[in-house]
C-alpha cells in the first residue's frame, strides 16, 4: 500500500481539497447542515476507500444521494413539527439502514448486476437531480428564506393551529382519552398553546410549501420582489469565478478559489451576509441515540427509500469505478466495492453524517495527481478531518450564498447532457394514437419530469417497470417475428432441410423455433396448432436455437403439445438444449407427453425416423 507513498498523498491531498467546498454545499442542501456533509465526506472516503474494491476511487457525499436525502430529511422533519432534532434518530437511521443493504448487495454477489439499469433511466435521474439541485438553489442564491418573509407565514397561521390541534388529538388517542368523555382534557391542553407555538408550526408548513421544485416555483415571484442584492452579487461572483478559472488554468481546483475568495472577500470587508450555520469544533461524536432510540415505527415508511438510497450508491460508486479502471488499466471488484460504500455509508451515518457514493470528479483528480493505491481515498478523509478540526471557526463564516453559488454550477454540471441532445436522433417505436414517440425518450422523459415534480424514488421505480415492459414487448415482438409459424413449403428451410423428401411436405410440419420461449414471447406459439394444415399426421419442432424458457413458455408449450396430441399429432422435438429440457422433465411433458424416443439429438437422425414411420398420404 505504501509502494506509491507520494503520489497517494498528493492525490489524497488535492481530492480531499475538491471535496470540501462540495462536502460543506452537500450538507447544507440537504438540510441537516454543512458538518453532516463534511462528515459524510470523512467516513465515507476513509472507510469506502480501506474496504472497497477500487483502489484510485476517493468517495463522499455526491449530487444524486443528496438530492435523495433531501427528500427524506425534508419528509421526516416535516413530520416531526419542523424540529430538526427530533427527527434526527430517524432520518440517521434510515441513511444506516441504506449502508447494510449496500453492504448486504456486496455480500451476495449484486454488483456485477448494477450495470443492467438501463440507460434512460439513469439519464432520466441525473438530470432530474440536476433540474432539483438548480432549482432549489435558486431561493438562497437570492437570500431569500420563506421561514423568515412574516407576510408569508402569516398566511399559514389558521393551517398551523389546525395542525396542533391534530396533534393534542393524536396524542390523547394514544394516551386512551376519548374527547367525548373528557372533553375538559381537550380544552386544558389546547389552552396551552402560545402565539409562539402557532408561529413556529406556520414556519414549518410554510417551509414545507416552498420546498423542491414545484415550492419553488410557487413563490419564486415573492423571492424576486425580496431579493438581497449582496447574497445574489455573492452566488453570482461564485458562478462567475468557477467557471471563469477553470478557463485560466485546471490545475487548481476553481471551486475552491470561488470558495476562498468571494468567502474571503465578504467576511474581509465585514459585509452583512448571511453565513452558513456554526460547524462544531472537536472531534465527530457518534450519535447513539439511532440505537437507544430505535423505532420500528419511524423508519417503516422509508424502508424503499433507504433500498433506493443504497442502489443509487451502488450505480454511482460502480461507474465511477468503470471511469478509474478506464484511466488506470485496472479493473475493480464490484461486490467488494459496494461492501465498502456500505461500510462507510453506516459509520458516516453513526456519526451523523449525509449518504455519498464514488465521485467521479474527485476520482479522477485523485489519478491525475498520481494517486495509485486506497491509501489515497484514507489520506482525503483524513485531510478532510484536519481542516474541520482546524478551521472549523473559519469555515463557519462562509456565506451561505457562496455555497448557493457552488450548488448551482453542480446542478448544471450534473445533467446529462449526451442523453438529452440524443432525443432527436432515437428510433421512433412506439404509437399513441397518430402520434410516433421513441420509447426511450418517453422513459427519460418521464423519470425526469417526476423525479423533479413528484418524487424521486417512485418515478426511478416507476422508470424501471416501464423500460421492464417495453423491453418485454420488444423481444416479445422480435422473437415471434424470428419465429414465424409456416409449414415447410412456404417457410425458407434450414440447410440441412434442402433435401427433405418431397412426397412428405404435406404430412409433416416443421416449426422452428429461434430465440427464447418466455413470456413476452408465447403468444404467437400457442396459435400453432390453430395453423398447422389439415394434411400434416407430424410436427416436427426444432429447438436448437432455443437456449431459454421460461415457467410461462414451458406452460405454453405444454398447451401447445396437449393440443397436438388430441388432434391424433404426432410430435418430435429435435436439438432440445439442457435447460428447456431440463423444465420439460420437471412437470412431465417428458416423458409423459413426448416420449424418449420422439426426441432426437439432430434433424439427420429425426429425417430416418421420418422416412420409416410417415406414411405419404396426399402425394400424386
Amino acid at each position: 500500500m505504501f509502494r506509491h507513498l507520494k503520489g497517494d498523498l498528493f492525490g489524497g491531498i488535492t481530492a480531499g481539497i475538491v471535496a470540501l467546498p462540495l462536502a460543506l454545499a452537500f450538507g447544507v442542501s440537504s438540510g441537516l447542515g454543512p458538518s453532516a456533509g463534511l462528515y459524510g465526506a470523512i467516513f465515507i472516503s476513509f472507510f469506502a476507500a480501506l474496504f472497497g474494491g477500487t483502489n484510485t476511487q476517493i468517495s463522499g457525499p455526491t449530487a444524486p444521494m443528496t438530492a435523495v436525502s433531501m427528500v427524506v430529511i425534508a419528509g421526516i422533519v416535516a413530520i416531526n413539527d419542523g424540529d430538526i432534532n427530533k427527527a434526527l434518530p430517524a432520518i440517521l437511521t434510515i441513511f444506516l439502514l441504506a449502508g447494510f443493504i449496500q453492504i448486504g448487495l456486496g455480500l451476495i454477489g449484486l454488483g456485477k448486476y448494477i450495470k443492467y439499469i438501463p440507460y434512460p433511466v439513469v439519464s432520466g435521474f441525473m438530470t432530474a437531480i440536476g433540474v432539483i439541485i438548480l432549482v432549489t438553489q435558486l431561493l438562497p442564491a437570492v437570500g431569500y428564506y420563506p421561514k423568515e418573509d412574516e407576510a408569508y407565514v402569516s398566511q399559514f397561521m389558521a393551517d398551523a393551529e389546525e395542525e396542533i390541534l391534530e396533534n393534542i388529538l393524536r396524542e390523547e388517542a394514544g394516551e386512551g382519552i376519548l374527547v367525548l368523555e373528557d372533553f375538559e382534557e381537550t380544552i386544558k391542553r389546547a389552552s396551552r398553546i402560545t402565539e409562539a407555538d402557532m408561529l413556529k408550526e406556520a414556519k414549518t408548513l410554510a417551509a414545507k410549501e416552498a420546498s423542491g421544485v414545484v415550492g419553488t416555483f410557487k413563490v419564486l415571484s415573492r423571492a424576486l420582489k425580496n431579493i438581497n442584492w449582496l447574497e445574489l452579487t455573492l452566488a453570482l461572483c461564485t458562478i462567475f469565478i468557477i467557471y471563469g478559472f477553470k478557463r485560466i488554468t485546471k490545475a487548481v481546483p476553481s471551486t475552491l478559489v470561488a470558495l476562498v475568495v468571494v468567502s474571503g472577500v465578504a467576511y474581509g470587508f465585514g459585509l452583512n451576509y448571511r453565513p452558513i450555520e456554526e460547524i462544531p469544533t472537536g472531534l465527530p461524536i457518534p450519535y447513539l441515540e439511532i440505537f437507544t432510540g430505535f423505532s420500528v415505527s419511524s423508519i417503516t415508511p422509508y424502508v424503499f427509500t433507504a433500498l433506493t438510497l443504497a442502489l443509487l450508491g451502488a450505480i454511482d460508486s460502480l461507474l465511477t469505478s468503470v471511469v478509474a479502471d478506464n484511466m488506470t488499466q485496472t479493473k475493480h471488484k464490484p461486490n467488494k466495492e459496494l461492501v465498502g460504500q456500505g461500510i462507510g455509508n453506516s459509520i458516516a451515518a453513526i456519526f451523523g453524517g449525509i449518504p455519498g457514493a464514488g465521485a467521479t470528479i474527485r476520482t479522477v483528480v485523485n489519478i491525475n495527481s498520481g494517486g495509485k493505491t486506497r491509501l489515497s481515498g484514507m489520506i482525503a478523509g483524513v485531510l478532510l478531518l484536519v481542516i474541520l478540526l482546524a478551521l472549523g471557526p473559519v469555515a463557519s463564516q462562509i456565506p451561505a450564498a457562496v455555497l448557493a453559488g457552488i450548488l448551482v454550477t453542480v446542478g448544471i454540471g450534473v445533467m446529462d447532457y449526451k442523453g438529452l441532445k440524443a432525443i432527436p436522433y432515437l428510433p421512433k417505436d412506439i404509437k399513441l394514437g397518430p402520434v410516433e414517440l421513441s420509447s426511450e425518450v418517453l422513459i427519460m422523459l418521464s423519470v425526469m419530469i417526476l423525479s423533479s415534480i413528484w418524487n424521486l424514488v417512485y418515478a426511478v421505480g416507476i422508470g424501471l417497470v416501464f423500460a421492464s415492459l417495453m423491453f418485454m414487448k420488444k423481444m416479445g415482438d422480435l422473437t415471434a417475428k424470428r419465429s414465424d409459424v409456416k409449414p415447410l413449403k412456404r417457410e425458407k428451410p434450414w440447410a440441412d432441410e434442402k433435401d427433405f423428401p418431397t412426397e412428405l411436405q404435406e404430412e409433416v410440419f416443421i416449426k422452428h423455433v429461434k430465440g427464447p420461449l418466455f413470456f413476452g414471447s408465447t403468444n404467437e406459439f400457442q396459435q400453432l396448432a390453430e395453423q398447422i394444415p389439415d394434411t400434416a399426421t407430424t410436427v416436427v419442432i426444432r429447438l436448437g436455437r432455443m437456449q431459454y424458457m421460461d415457467q410461462t413458455g414451458l406452460y405454453a408449450m405444454e398447451d401447445v403439445l396437449q393440443d397436438l396430441i388430441k388432434k391424433n399429432v404426432t410430435v418430435i422435438l429435435v436439438d432440445i438444449l439442457d435447460q428447456p429440457r431440463y423444465m420439460m422433465e420437471r412437470i412431465d411433458i417428458i416423458p409423459d407427453l413426448i416420449p424418449e424416443e420422439h426426441i432426437f439429438e439432430d434433424f439427420d437422425s429425426c429425417l430416418l425416423w421420418l422416412e420409416e414411420n410417415v406414411e405419404d398420404i396426399y402425394h400424386d
